[in-house]
């Protein structure tokens, strides 16, 4: 079995109809919280280069993308899809690292955030390193919530003001603010090594 997991170039659109498949069928399946995506919006994700595919013996194993909100101060990591064919060969996992490493490369001064209803996704998102936040700590972009509009649960985040929905928001910090703490770490660990030495 040949598995990639790669960032998707502007060849890769030819699964993109593939993928809106998959998305809607696993909406289904589970009855919440997917929103529904056309083909041409994940054609645009591979062609700039802001999408991981997994690849199994040239089958779309799974897909995963990037979207910036707030000029670039937040990036969510949106649409993780596995091909049940594939289930259980760890491929969430591998994917949510990849776009995770990404966004963290293309976008390093961003906070990257991701709204789900999975648990599985929960523990892969707690493993990277993001918490749970509040809904407004997220971006307060219109066009990040215009995305929820096909999730069957629009209607409990408008009602709630866009405050709390059926999905769990988290956030991971920035590359830039994990490189400063572990700065001010290093510091801190050199303050104490040199106050020894004084003594």
């Amino acid at each position: 079995m040949d598995i990639q997991i790669i960032v998707a170039q502007p060849e890769h659109t030819v699964y993109a109809q593939a993928i809106c498949d998959l998305i809607e069928e696993s909406a289904k399946a589970r009855g919440t919280g997917i929103a529904k995506r056309k083909p041409a919006y994940v054609e645009e994700k591979m062609t700039a280069g802001k999408a991981i595919i997994a690849l199994i013996d040239g089958k779309i194993g799974g897909f995963s993308y990037i979207e910036t909100w707030g000029h670039g101060e937040y990036v969510a990591n949106s649409g993780l899809i596995v091909n049940p064919e594939y289930r259980r060969l760890g491929l969430a996992r591998k994917i949510k690292a990849a776009v995770f490493k990404l966004s963290r490369k293309k976008y390093p001064s961003a906070k990257i955030f991701g709204i789900t209803t999975s648990l599985p996704v929960m523990k892969i998102n707690s493993d990277l390193g993001y918490r749970p936040v509040t809904f407004s700590e997220l971006t307060q972009d219109d066009a990040f919530w215009e995305g929820c509009k096909t999730c069957p649960n629009f209607d409990i985040l408008t009602r709630n003001e866009r405050q709390m929905c059926l999905c769990t928001a988290m956030m991971a910090p920035s590359a830039e603010e994990v490189k400063r703490k572990k700065l001010e770490k290093l510091e801190k660990k050199r303050d104490k090594i040199e106050k020894k030495i004084r003594r």
